[in-house]
């Protein structure tokens, strides 16, 4: 015991290492760190994502995409990189042909991806199908009508969004209707939430989304926080 407690204390005691530091355009400060292992983005000092827990974004790459698994060449939009792990889950259930267009608001993390991140979720921007676009996953969507199978938001904390305000248009009734006018019939929309929203539920109801939400642990079966995923098969 005494052994297990002395490796508890020395694991506490490590330093965090500074890996990069980034701006979104609001001028919220991104840290990427590191310490025994692990690695975490903070905004403003405060924790937006850990290495350690990343089965919920996993599950929500299975949910948007099931319907797609078989399809010829399904055309997907991830919003939002972070440590990698979505788009490599996303790359995982959809077929060769498949085209992914991951939508990345701050060119740093893309470059972390590219550099110390890229072993987290094994390289998932060097796979071909793979398109990156630097900026408002926002603009990507107004682009596009009627274009994607899926979209997956994985941007900030959900419509709870702290990071950035411009990340809080993607959840507000414009937002839920640019996704909307973004899918192709019978596309999903699936967002991943720090936190169960009823008002979000309802607006994405109200933009004509039909809607159900799942409740899926951080760490899966191996527990941790629970959050929520709502997902949305436009009509």
């Amino acid at each position: 015991m005494v052994h297990r407690a002395w490796s508890t204390l020395k694991t506490a005691m490590k330093p965090w290492i500074l890996l990069g530091e980034s701006r979104t355009p609001d001028g919220t400060r991104l840290t990427l760190m590191t310490r025994d292992r692990e690695h975490v983005i903070f905004a403003d000092g405060k924790i937006l994502m850990s290495s350690r827990m990343h089965g919920s974004e996993e599950a929500l790459a299975t949910l948007a995409c099931a319907h797609i698994t078989t399809a010829s060449s399904p055309q997907v939009l991830v919003g939002g990189l972070g440590l990698g792990y979505t788009l490599r889950a996303t790359l995982d259930v959809l077929p060769a042909g498949a085209t992914v267009v991951v939508a990345e608001l701050v060119p740093g993390v893309v470059e972390w991806n590219r550099g110390p991140l890229g072993p987290l979720a094994n390289h998932p921007l060097e796979d071909r199908r793979v398109e990156v676009a630097v900026g408002d996953v926002g603009v990507t969507m107004r682009r596009e009508k009627a274009g994607f199978d899926a979209i997956l938001l994985d941007v900030d904390n959900g419509p709870d969004a702290f990071t950035s305000a411009q990340n809080a248009g993607l959840y507000a009734n414009q937002g839920v209707t640019q996704a909307h006018a973004a899918l192709k019939p019978g596309g999903v929309l699936a967002v991943w939430s720090a936190w169960e929203d009823r008002k979000f539920e309802q607006r994405l109801r109200w933009a004509g989304f039909t809607v159900t939400m799942h409740r899926v642990r951080a760490r899966l079966k191996q527990g941790g926080p629970r959050h929520t995923i709502f997902v949305g098969q436009r009509t």
